[in-house]
C-alpha cells in the first residue's frame, strides 16, 4: 500500500479520517461485556459502521497488551478482520516500539508478518536501528514519531542544538527522509502543533503526516488542513473517543458512524477548496 494507493482512497472517498480503535475494555458498553471477545466485537461494529468515513484505522496496542493474552488475540483478529473485509483502508499498530537489532527484527515479525498490519510507530530516539527491520518489508509504513501534542514534548522535540536553529524533532524528520522514502515513511504530528506544519512541510513537502489530537485534544482540524495538505493530501487525521465512545448504549456504533461522517463531511468541504485554490494556482 504505497502513496499513491491512499492519494487515490483519499480523493475517491473524499476523507482524511482514521479511525483511532483505543478500545479500552472498561469503557466498551455494559450489554458487549457478556460476549466470548468482548473488545473485537466493538472493534467490528465499529468497523463496520465507520469503515465508509475513513481510509485507516489506528489500534493503539496499549489497550490490548494491558489485557495479556486475551488482548492480543482480540488486536490480531481486529487487524484480520479489517484485511479481510475492507483490504483498501490502511491498519496502523500504533505501537511506538524503538528498539535495536534483533528485538526491532521480532517487533516488525510481531506486527508485519503475524500480524499483517499495514504500518507501525516507532520512536526514533536509538537511530536508523530502530527503523531498519521494519523498512526490509515492501509495502509497509514505518511512521516515526516526529512532534507529538503532549505538554512536556518541549523536554527534548523542541530543543535546539547549541550553535544551531535545527530543533530535535527537525533533525528526527531529516533523517527519516535518508532512511526511507516517500511511500514507506510517514510522520507523526500532535495536531496541536499544526504552527508547526509549515516548517515540516520545507524538510518534507510530499511525504504523509500521522495526525491524532483533534477532537478530546484540541486540535484544529482546519488548522492541520491549512498548513498541512500537499500534492498528494498527504494528511491523514486519526479521531479516536470522539467517535469510538460516542454513545455507550445499544446505540453506539450508529452514534459512532453520526461522528464519522460529521467529520468526514467537515473534511470534504476542506478538500474541495483545497482542490480549487491548487487549480486556480497552476492555471
Amino acid at each position: 500500500m504505497n502513496s499513491k494507493h491512499l492519494k487515490n482512497q483519499i480523493k475517491e472517498k473524499r476523507t482524511l479520517l482514521c479511525v483511532g480503535l483505543d478500545s479500552c475494555i472498561e469503557m466498551i458498553p455494559e450489554h458487549l461485556k457478556n460476549c466470548e471477545d468482548p473488545v473485537f466485537e466493538f472493534n467490528k461494529q465499529i468497523i463496520d459502521a465507520t469503515h465508509k468515513y475513513a481510509i485507516a484505522f489506528k489500534a493503539n496496542t496499549a489497550f490490548y497488551e494491558a489485557d495479556g493474552c486475551r488482548g492480543w488475540n482480540s488486536l490480531t483478529k481486529t487487524a484480520n478482520y479489517i484485511k479481510e473485509n475492507y483490504p483498501n483502508l490502511l491498519t496502523i499498530a500504533d505501537a511506538k516500539r524503538g528498539d535495536i537489532g534483533n528485538t526491532s527484527k521480532m517487533y516488525a515479525k510481531a506486527f508485519f508478518d503475524n500480524m499483517n498490519f499495514d504500518a507501525i510507530t516507532v520512536t526514533p530516539y536509538m537511530g536508523k536501528d530502530t527503523a531498519e527491520p521494519f523498512l526490509e518489508y515492501k509495502d509497509k509504513w514505518v511512521i516515526l514519531l516526529a512532534l507529538s501534542s503532549n505538554p512536556t514534548a518541549f523536554d527534548l522535540q523542541l530543543i535546539q542544538e547549541t550553535g544551531s536553529k535545527e530543533y530535535v524533532f527537525e533533525k528526527v524528520i531529516k533523517y527519516g527522509r535518508w532512511w526511507g522514502n516517500e511511500d514507506n515513511i510517514m510522520y507523526v504530528v500532535g495536531a496541536t502543533m499544526a504552527y508547526k506544519l509549515q516548517q515540516i512541510r520545507y524538510i518534507v513537502p510530499n511525504h504523509f503526516l500521522l495526525v491524532p489530537g483533534i477532537g478530546a485534544q484540541g486540535g484544529s482540524l482546519k488548522d492541520v488542513c491549512d498548513f498541512g495538505l500537499n500534492s498528494n493530501y498527504g494528511l491523514i487525521i486519526n479521531a479516536s473517543r470522539t467517535i469510538i465512545f460516542a454513545d455507550k448504549t445499544e446505540n453506539f456504533a450508529i452514534r459512532a458512524a453520526e461522528e464519522a461522517e460529521k467529520l468526514q463531511k467537515e473534511m470534504d468541504k476542506i478538500l474541495t477548496e483545497f482542490e480549487t485554490e491548487q487549480k486556480r494556482k497552476f492555471k
